[in-house]
């Protein structure tokens, strides 16, 4: 094993709570979802949300290979939301029990975070802003309180603690 940070508890753990903010997160933006919002279309060269979130499981099942230490990427989606959303979090539900076990970590956390962690975190901003577009938008929240809890990433995540309305960022 490669020095760095796979052989370090507390990157597993910060790892973990990583995974634990990437479900929070996309539990809020995939709840309450509007119906059509699944096949919406926002541009001949954009997926429809339903593609990003069958792209979402598949980088977890690309993120559980790599937790493995392989390496397998293989695109599986389907058209349907519900199957898509599941899949997304029992993929995130068993990269973190890979994270959680006992004994060395067989993987790469550097290509865990860097490749499919990141990866998904982008998407989930992208389904964020698609939903704003459809007119749906997702509540803004100070992320920095909520309550995320490492172990935590199934689609049932504590209420929001702190929303707000409008822009933080503006002036």
């Amino acid at each position: 094993m490669a020095p760095g940070l796979t052989a370090d508890a507390s990157a597993r753990a910060v790892t973990r709570h990583l995974a634990a903010t990437l479900a929070y997160r996309a539990a809020k933006v995939l709840r309450d979802a509007p119906p059509d919002f699944a096949g919406a279309t926002f541009g001949p060269s954009m997926r429809r949300p339903v593609q990003i979130v069958a792209h979402l499981a598949d980088l977890l099942a690309w993120a559980v290979s790599l937790a493995r230490g392989d390496y397998v990427w293989k695109a599986e989606g389907s058209d349907d939301w519900d199957v898509e959303v599941g899949r997304f979090f029992a993929g995130l539900a068993a990269v973190d029990r890979a994270l959680a076990a006992d004994g060395p970590f067989p993987g790469s956390l550097e290509k865990l975070i860097q490749g499919p962690l990141a990866d998904a975190l982008t998407h989930v901003g992208q389904l964020a802003m698609l939903r704003g577009m459809a007119g749906v938008p997702v509540r803004p929240e100070s992320y920095a309180r909520a309550e995320i809890v490492a172990g935590r990433v199934g689609r049932e995540q504590t209420p929001p603690g702190v929303e707000f309305d409008g822009d933080a960022s503006a002036r």
